[in-house]
């Protein structure tokens, strides 16, 4: 049976209305476009502090109720998409300020208004106070939500680049590799001198990639360098139980990709899936370009009632955080086990590296 990654739910971008600082923040704006408000009408009917009294409470009864149908809806919203639950608040919000109009409007004409001689408060023309109430309404709640988006994105961005950072360094170096690697550069010292060197040089390759912070994005053609430099090192401890196909002819070379996209996968593919069967296994690396996006798949053999390890998980959250940074909701991660084999696929844009453009 197929089973999909588990991925962490993105929180709704709309500030919790809920919360007592969020409800204080929206008096406090309310307030402000109060006194804006009052300050460009300058009324010579009234005096200014009436006129700020009156719209204070106007605004401030459309800002406490709809953050109290924003703080109740939000559960709901939160099930749609950004553009429908966007869609959803601005209608929400705009016919919450027609009712309060329509409310306002009407008290104006009630007999305690007459009664109590604030009649003139209040607006005699219906559907031009309606009109501009709605209007003004939708204008500014469509300019707070795509701030509310855009702050949350860059908010977001940072919490996911700062896991990301704390992922690369968890799973730069990994214990079993250096020591494996070394062990089996201390053989062949003594059977073969000349391989023992290129695999030293190799393995400082190998950890210069994985180490430099220069390495934010470099080019594909790079990526693979790495992840064959890897393969080599891994074939001389693994010999014939390891075979690595490579079917990735049709890939841009010149394509910008994070770095540690490619060595990370192949070398979950190994430790996972090649060294625990006795008689070893190929990996199978493919990709093409279609319709503008790469696609890389990686397969590897899998032993019977083998289960996703710990670190697999941590290099697929890792690369799943990084693309993401890098291209947004075009990139995707998919990952399972399908019968005997573990396959990973990566798709992202193709963009061009710049470096290569300008030399």
């Amino acid at each position: 049976m197929k089973r999909r990654p588990r991925t962490e739910p993105e929180r709704f971008f709309l500030p919790d209305f809920c919360a007592s600082r969020a409800v204080l923040v929206l008096v406090l704006i309310v307030e402000l476009t109060a006194v804006v408000l009052t300050l460009a009408r300058a009324s010579s009917s009234i005096g200014f502090w009436t006129d700020l009294a009156r719209t204070s409470a106007f605004l401030l009864w459309i800002g406490l109720a709809g953050a109290a149908l924003l703080c109740w809806l939000r559960p709901r919203f939160e099930r749609l998409t950004v553009a429908q639950g966007s869609a959803a608040v601005l209608a929400t919000i705009t016919l919450l300020i027609a009712a309060i109009s329509e409310a306002a409007f009407l008290f104006g004409r009630s007999e305690i208004a007459e009664a109590t001689g604030t009649a003139g408060l209040f607006p005699q023309q219906r559907w031009p106070f309606l009109a501009r109430n709605v209007g003004i309404g939708f204008v500014v709640s469509a300019l707070a939500l795509r701030y509310f988006y855009v702050t949350h994105q860059w908010r977001r961005n940072v919490e996911m680049q700062a896991r990301a950072r704390v992922h690369a360094l968890q799973a730069r170096i990994r214990p079993h590799f250096l020591f494996n690697s070394m062990n089996t550069i201390a053989a062949l010292t003594r059977s073969d001198p000349s391989l023992a060197e290129q695999a030293v040089q190799d393995l400082a390759d190998l950890f210069r990639a994985n180490l430099s912070e220069k390495r934010n994005t470099i080019t594909l053609e790079e990526e693979l360098e790495v992840a064959r430099i890897y393969q080599r090192i891994e074939q001389l401890r693994l010999g014939d139980r390891l075979k690595v196909v490579w079917d990735i002819g049709s890939l841009p070379m010149r394509a910008t990709v994070p770095g540690l996209l490619l060595q990370p996968l192949l070398e979950n593919a190994i430790y996972h899936g090649i060294e625990p069967l006795p008689q070893g296994g190929t990996v199978t690396v493919t990709g093409e370009l279609s319709g503008g996006l790469i696609t890389i798949v990686v397969r590897n053999p899998v032993a019977g009632g083998q289960s996703e390890r710990e670190g697999n998980r941590l290099a697929l959250a890792n690369i799943r955080e990084r693309l993401a940074l890098l291209y947004g909701e075009r990139a995707l991660v998919k990952a399972g086990r399908f019968d005997s084999e573990y396959i990973v696929t990566l798709r992202f844009p193709y963009v061009e590296s710049r470096a290569k453009l300008t030399a």
